[in-house]
This record gives structure tokens, C-alpha cells and sequence, in this order.
């Protein structure tokens, strides 16, 4: 495999918070260096359901998680996988769903908190946090600059082919304050401060980059419905390759065979939608 991809899930991010206050990420759309598309999420526009979503290709309706409290082994074929399979490393810093999805369930802390696993058939380099105690007076969210970090020092160490990050802050945040706040602002504002910095570092190292959400949030922070607010947001590419016009809606089902297409790894069977992305 001789192409290197970067997928950075921020937790909870309507389209409208994205072309808002994520001032780095518009820029970099403005000077040309980014491309960016409207992303629709699956239904039920939950967490779970479309972290499963994101990296099978399947709907919820197929891999069967229904919502947060209906976590397991998929069994569907996914992008680590299928990385694996064409002979690349992968890695993921991540809520321990992702662990539990595609490596192993149920998410052991001691064993599965940090593994290195070079003959692991789906993820070999794991990082997880649980947000244990999570709720409305404590968050139990990461540093999302610690994370960043941690994801650059895996693909140094490493050399991943493919790395997922995942974080839950801003979706975390939407719940708690709703979006009409100084709170979201101010939150959205420095998430982009910290992701910023890494963007270019990555590309550096020869790294395509997808920078989305796995859902959105409407104005009373929930989601899970059938609503523009809950299921869209905004998916931003740092690369060569070629996409769709500006005014196209990604569906979420796309993510999969997109990133397995971009890296030269073969694309599951269950993979129906169309890559989005052509390398150049």
C-alpha cells in the first residue's frame, strides 16, 4: 500500500456548527488546500449506530446496532479489515465502542484501555478511553489536543497506513449547553485551535485527511432522528484525489468504500454505495 489516509471523527457536529466556528477548516476550503461536502448520517442518527455505519458500509438496519446500549462485534467485514487484509497497519484512537465493534467484545480496561497487536486481523494499534461516569456535571472527556498527539505518535512509531481518531467533546458539549450559547462557541472555536496545528503535520508525513462528524445535533443538543440538524454535517478531504461537485450530499454509506478505494484495499461485499472520492 503505497497511499496513507487519517479519519478524524468530532463527535456531534451539525453542518451549521462546522461552517460556523471551525474558522481553520473554512480557511483552508477558502485557499483551495481542503474540499468540503455536506454529510448525511444513517438513521437512527446515533453515535453507535453510525460509528458501525462509518466503517462497515452497512446501515443499522443490516449490522443491527440499534443505539448506544446495543454494543457488539460486528460481524460484517470493515475497513480495518480490509486494510489489513491488502497488508496494512492501522490504529485507532477512540471511545472503546470502536474496540468493542471491530476488534473485541466486551471492552476488557486493563487487556484493551492500550494494545499493540501486529498480527491483529482488524485494528493492531489501539488507544481507548470509556468516559466512565459520564453525565451532566462531568463530561469524562479526553483532552482532544492528548488525543490528537496520541494518534501523530502511533503513525510515527508505527507507520499506519490508515488511523482513526474519534472524540467525543463537542457532542458531549452540545448535550449539556445546546447550541444558542457561548459555551458551543467557545468549544467549537477550540477545537479547531487544537486540531489546526496537526492537520499540516500530517500531511507532512504523507497522509490524506478526512475531517467529518458521525451526526450532528439539533438546537436542543439531541439527535437520533429524521431531522437536517440531527443526521447532517460537514465532511472536509485534504488530498489529491477527485470528489463530486460542492453541492453534493454524502451518504454516510460512502465513508467505507471511499477510504478502502483512496488506500488501494479491496472493498468488502457488503460495501454497496459508491466511493466519492477518485484517486487522481
Amino acid at each position: 500500500m503505497d497511499r496513507k489516509l487519517l479519519l478524524i471523527i468530532l463527535d456531534g457536529v451539525p453542518y451549521r456548527n462546522f461552517r460556523r466556528l471551525f474558522g481553520n477548516l473554512e480557511g483552508w476550503v477558502q485557499s483551495g488546500e481542503a474540499k468540503m461536502w455536506k454529510h448525511r448520517a444513517v438513521l437512527p442518527s446515533i453515535s453507535a449506530s453510525c460509528y458501525a455505519s462509518i466503517h462497515t458500509g452497512v446501515s443499522p438496519q443490516d449490522h443491527g446496532c440499534t443505539g448506544n446500549g446495543n454494543v457488539f462485534r460486528l460481524t460484517q467485514d470493515d475497513v480495518f479489515a480490509q486494510v489489513r487484509k491488502a497488508g496494512g497497519v492501522t490504529g485507532a484512537v477512540a471511545h472503546s465502542f470502536w474496540s468493542e465493534f471491530f476488534n473485541r467484545a466486551p471492552f476488557d480496561r486493563v487487556r484493551d484501555i492500550e494494545y499493540d497487536e501486529p498480527e491483529s486481523t482488524t485494528i493492531n494499534h489501539g488507544r481507548f478511553h470509556t468516559m466512565t461516569g459520564y453525565g451532566h456535571s462531568n463530561q469524562m472527556t479526553p483532552s482532544d489536543v492528548d488525543l490528537f498527539a496520541t494518534l501523530t505518535n502511533l503513525c510515527q512509531r508505527f507507520d499506519l497506513q490508515y488511523g482513526m481518531l474519534h472524540t467525543c467533546t463537542l457532542d458531549s458539549m452540545g448535550h449539556r449547553f445546546f447550541h444558542d450559547c457561548q459555551e458551543m462557541d467557545q468549544a467549537c472555536f477550540i477545537m479547531d485551535e487544537m486540531l489546526a496545528p496537526f492537520i499540516p503535520r500530517w500531511r507532512q508525513m504523507g497522509y490524506e485527511v478526512i475531517v467529518t462528524a458521525d451526526h450532528g445535533q439539533d438546537a436542543r443538543g439531541h439527535h437520533g432522528g429524521h431531522d437536517p440538524l440531527q443526521q447532517d454535517t460537514a465532511l472536509y478531504y485534504f488530498g489529491d484525489a477527485t470528489g463530486p461537485s460542492a453541492d453534493h450530499v454524502i451518504d454516510q454509506l460512502q465513508l467505507a468504500p471511499t477510504i478502502l478505494s483512496l488506500l488501494g484495499a479491496p472493498l468488502a461485499d457488503t460495501m454497496k454505495a459508491s466511493p466519492f472520492l477518485r484517486q487522481a
